[in-house]
């Protein structure tokens, strides 16, 4: 295979770096979550990359070929199941971040700190 061809893996860990980064270093609520919706997709997209296999074909068991090669559909499900919960907590924590704003009238966690500390 060509490195180049390879795309997922280089893309990967930039958009992991580039979701940590949004986490750890903004003080806007929104961007942290963005950021945090980012870590989430840059780890789908590994799961999903390494669940390709060259070859293979659905997991259907035929009569007369014993040696077919199958992809393994755990992978997907899993990932499914982790973009609905992804997405649902990306609800709540925009639902959370209303509140915040309401209470403190911002969403900058260094201000909000601010107020708390008074």
């Amino acid at each position: 295979m060509e490195l180049l061809g390879l795309y997922n893996y280089w893309v990967f860990p930039v958009l992991l770096m580039t979701g940590l980064y949004a986490i750890m270093s903004r003080a806007n609520l929104i961007k942290k979550l963005i950021g945090l919706s980012m870590f989430q997709a840059a780890v789908f997209l590994l799961y999903i990359t390494m669940d390709k296999i060259e070859g293979g074909t659905a997991p259907i068991l035929q009569a007369g070929n014993p040696e077919q090669l199958y992809s393994n559909p755990l992978p997907q499900v899993l990932i499914l199941t982790a973009i609905v919960v992804g997405i649902a907590t990306l609800a709540l924590g925009l639902a959370i971040v209303v509140r915040i704003s309401e209470t403190y009238g911002t969403i900058e966690e260094d201000e909000i700190q601010g107020q708390d500390a008074e």
